[in-house]
């Protein structure tokens, strides 16, 4: 799993137990799957369908840094499969798992349309093909 995202812990992302909000840490993962299936499909529309069962594991507290790992789990006609981890910069803690978030790639009309993608591609392959 790649981790593309550091996230700082701050005052305002706890809960009343000082630690990490877990609503917070969804909302991190629902951006980064959308970043992610946005470069990986190279398209802006891209909407989150499903998440799977969410697991957490482990807590972070305030100072803490964080990071987000995904992967693609398939291609799918019109959506990409990601699963997810979020751990602890500093610790390797995993403090969430999310096994499968499905994302949907838009056409113009805002409806699913096929996206053409097989595989997993990276800008700098892309930026070396066009030269």
């Amino acid at each position: 799993m790649r981790f593309h995202s550091r996230k700082w812990v701050k005052p305002g992302d706890l809960n009343a137990n000082e630690t990490l909000f877990g609503g917070r840490v969804l909302a991190w993962i629902d951006e980064e799957a959308a970043l992610y299936s946005i470069i990986q499909l190279e398209n802006k529309k891209v909407v989150t369908k499903y998440m799977s069962e969410i697991n957490f594991m482990s807590t972070a507290v305030k100072g803490d840094i964080i990071e987000i790992g995904i992967e693609v789990v398939k291609f799918g006609k019109t959506s990409l499969t990601l699963n997810c981890e979020v751990r602890n910069k500093m610790t390797r803690e995993t403090i969430v798992t999310v096994d499968n978030i499905i994302m949907v790639n838009l056409g113009p009309d805002g409806k699913p349309a096929p996206h053409g993608k097989t595989k997993v591609e990276y800008v700098r392959d892309r930026l070396a093909s066009e030269d």
